[in-house]
């Protein structure tokens, strides 16, 4: 449907999610607390990144948009390394592991670099569908990106440019910027 105006509720998402009815959305997109274990500050305050169990926290609020999304409907759930393993077991239970589509890895070059350990730096957004028979992918209207050896290709097929993979290399947001929020 046609939305002429946009909300946004800051808050605790659980109680909104409630008021909406079954199926009533064909997308939802979900980046919620990475249980980073800082606090985070935000322009309309802050809340701490830190959770015992974030799957336990995370997990009505799965069930809720397992319930929201329409029978076509695509779910996807924007984390990082250091949850993305026990957020996929709990999807596969919701939603079945037949209804996995894809993993997608957001890789970026940005933010420090550790001196122990090789530097994370992507995120994981994982894409499950209601149905896995049928959901939207839009093939024809994606951008295509540059195949990195053109010449290989032939002239026609570069100009074309090639399909993106599951891997998205993309800057991300600096943390201290204005666009963050």
């Amino acid at each position: 449907q046609n939305v002429s105006t946009i909300e946004i509720y800051q808050g605790d998402n659980l109680p909104l999610l409630r008021t909406f009815h079954d199926g009533e959305f064909n997308l939802i997109y979900i980046d919620p607390p990475f249980n980073t274990g800082k606090q985070r500050e935000l322009h309309a305050g802050g809340f701490a990144d830190t959770f015992d169990d974030l799957t336990a926290f995370l997990r009505p609020r799965l069930l809720e948009a397992w319930r929201l999304l329409a029978p076509d409907g695509s779910f996807f759930l924007h984390l990082d390394y250091r949850e993305v393993h026990y957020a996929k077991v709990a999807l596969d239970a919701i939603f079945g592991r037949e209804c996995f589509i894809n993993e997608i890895i957001w890789a970026y070059d940005y933010g420090g670099r550790p001196k122990n350990r090789w530097p994370a730096k992507h995120d994981n957004i994982l894409w499950y569908a209601k149905d896995p028979n049928n959901y939207t992918f839009n093939y024809d209207e994606m951008d295509r990106i540059p195949y990195m050896a053109p010449g290989l290709v032939g002239p026609e097929k570069a100009a074309r440019g090639k399909t993106p993979t599951d891997v998205w290399w993309h800057t991300i947001v600096p943390t201290q910027g204005a666009e963050r929020t």
